[in-house]
């Protein structure tokens, strides 16, 4: 009777196996189409994200072309002219001026620890902060000390 049984359970687990491997080959295959479907459509989306930056590129550039007279509100950001951050400038101007980290955060409007990494070279400005520090790099003593009264 144990031999029977034995048997018989192998027999249940070979047509079992026969059964699954057909069901699993087809799924296989469908993965695998799907996978190299995905790695086609990333692919597509790659090109034509970069296909949009080019674009955009391109109409930043005639823009700022198309109109020399423009004001410096319509044209982006991006297009503006690059202001180069220097931690030595903004030190010397400080020492110039002979006023501290903290009325140099002031006339800055920014806080004395910002003032502190810039000027040790650890942090660069953000975009808004250049503008507000080109500015205090071209005023004078007099107007420097005015501004802090005031």
């Amino acid at each position: 009777m144990t031999n029977f049984s034995s048997v018989f359970r192998h027999e249940i687990l070979r047509v079992a196996r026969k059964e699954l491997k057909t069901e699993l080959t087809s799924l296989r295959k469908t993965v695998s189409t799907q996978r190299s479907d995905i790695a086609a459509l990333k692919r597509d989306v790659k090109n034509l994200t970069s296909q949009v930056k080019s674009l955009l590129k391109d109409a930043t550039r005639r823009a700022t072309t198309d109109k020399p007279n423009a004001p410096e509100a319509a044209v982006p950001t991006r297009a503006r002219r690059q202001v180069r951050f220097d931690a030595q400038a903004l030190l010397a101007k400080r020492e110039q001026l002979q006023i501290s980290q903290q009325q140099m955060a002031q006339l800055l409007q920014a806080s004395a620890l910002s003032v502190y990494k810039w000027e040790s070279g650890k942090v660069q400005p953000r975009a808004a902060q250049l503008d507000r520090i080109q500015a205090v790099l071209k005023l004078g003593k007099r107007k420097a000390l005015a501004a802090l009264a005031g």
